[in-house]
């Protein structure tokens, strides 16, 4: 059961919010789905094991911030529901002292944008993501791993439309997770980083500068199906905007710190789940809006602890 629990550290759900080429806001969304990695984030399945997930998440905001903290958009409203699976297997390959994984997440989204030129809608596949290689570790109650990941652009575009589905760019990232369980896995204490590198958008010759992102979570057993605590993020845009070669506004670099509430349980012997909340502060040149998730895992293969 504790294999089935913390197999949610692979939530993966892409969640990009939107494309208005009006408001230059390549750099306000994102290939990845900032804040979704806050469930056990360092650990990894037992060898040969093989996980299906299934993420849902909505997202509201009434707000396009600026770089100085102001709505800079007038009439705006933003809410997205998104869907997505995710495969995760162990290969049970040793590799520099830990074991080989690789994984795929492939989401769905459904988006409504509400402005001052009128009301939009879309649906579609968003940004995949593939993990190329993982290796995990554990010793003790510390687990861990590096990873490197690769994410596709979006599965459509149009240049004209003012509201498109997931980022139309190549990126990758170099991602590192730890989690923490002393006092017989009763505690945890959990973090994940990625640099996410992105390229050059072919479509509108933008190219979103890169962005770090730190997420985490610190929970505690109540019972030995139910686990509370609270998990955020922070999120940083660490170099400009371009488009055509030159410096877009004063760089449009996102920012954005949340925090709220998350619940972690399983179900019978097998499934695992997580619900949490999560609310953006200290937002800049992004949407400043509320997300609200559900997670849950179940196994394919239960795989083994041996190499």
């Amino acid at each position: 059961m504790r294999y089935l629990l913390t197999s949610l550290t692979f939530a993966f759900l892409t969640l990009c919010i939107f494309n208005a080429r009006s408001w230059a806001t390549e750099h306000g969304a994102s290939v990845y789905p900032v804040g979704v990695e806050t469930v056990m984030p360092g650990m990894t399945p037992p060898g040969k094991g093989t996980m299906l997930f299934e993420f849902t998440t909505f997202y509201e905001a009434n707000e396009m911030v600026n770089s100085q903290g102001q709505n800079a958009a007038g009439e705006f409203k933003l809410r997205v529901l998104a869907n997505a699976v995710k495969l995760v297997h162990d290969w049970n390959v040793p590799v520099l002292g830990g074991r080989f994984n690789t994984n795929i997440a492939i989401p769905q989204l459904y988006e409504e944008l509400h402005v001052a030129p009128g009301s939009y809608s879309k649906q579609g596949l968003g940004n995949i993501d593939i993990g190329v290689f993982q290796v995990g570790y554990a010793k003790g109650a510390l687990h861990g791993y590096y990873e490197g990941d690769v994410f596709l652009p979006g599965g459509s575009y149009t240049n004209s439309d003012i509201l498109n589905v997931g980022q139309h760019n190549f990126a990758t990232a170099p991602v590192a997770g730890l989690t923490y369980l002393p006092f017989h896995e009763k505690l945890e204490l959990s973090s994940k980083a990625l640099y996410i590198v992105n390229f050059h958008d072919t479509a509108t010759h933008y190219n979103g500068g890169n962005e770090l992102t730190w997420e985490y979570d610190a929970m505690g057993e109540v019972s030995k199906r139910v686990a509370l605590g609270v998990n955020g993020y922070l999120y940083q845009q660490t170099t400009d905007d371009h488009q055509n070669g030159a410096i877009v506004g004063d760089g449009n670099r996102g920012r954005d710190l949340t925090v709220g509430p998350e619940v972690r349980m399983h179900v019978g012997r097998h499934v695992g789940m997580a619900v949490k909340y999560l609310r953006d502060t200290l937002v800049e040149n992004k949407p400043s809006g509320n997300a609200f998730w559900f997670q849950m895992g179940i196994p394919l293969s239960f795989g083994h602890a041996g190499k």
